[in-house]
């Protein structure tokens, strides 16, 4: 089994700041991508924020030069820092990660429960 555990959304204002956090558990043989999602109330979900296990990144025109992403390969976990955050940013944001389990031998898509950022005054 393998889960991913997602922390740190909330209630912000305009102009605030959030960090989340994903990590991953279980039998684990090697995480490659990692990535956040988001889906806002009516809309499909979209790519937010991407992450190798190399480190490249890239992110959504919405949220280039305001949102970060990061991960500790120790750790399995991936980070999602979120400044100036907008109404429109307001979203249930997921978690996803390409990992291959000890039990598989190719990768397999996992994704977090999701977890409510919600930005307004």
């Amino acid at each position: 089994q393998v889960q991913l555990v997602e922390s740190g959304g909330g209630l912000v204002q305009p102009g605030g700041s959030l960090r989340l956090s994903c990590a991953a558990s279980g039998n684990i043989f090697r995480i490659n991508d990692m990535g956040w999602y988001r889906q806002a109330p009516g809309k499909q979900r979209e790519m937010v924020a991407g992450i190798t296990s190399g480190g490249a990144t890239n992110y959504a025109d919405s949220v280039k030069g305001r949102f970060t992403i990061s991960r500790d390969n120790a750790k399995n976990t991936v980070y999602l820092q979120m400044n100036s955050l907008k109404p429109e940013d307001t979203a249930v944001y997921y978690c996803n990660a390409k990992i291959v389990p000890t039990y598989l031998i190719s990768e397999d898509d996992y994704w977090g429960q999701g977890t409510q950022v919600t930005v307004s005054s």
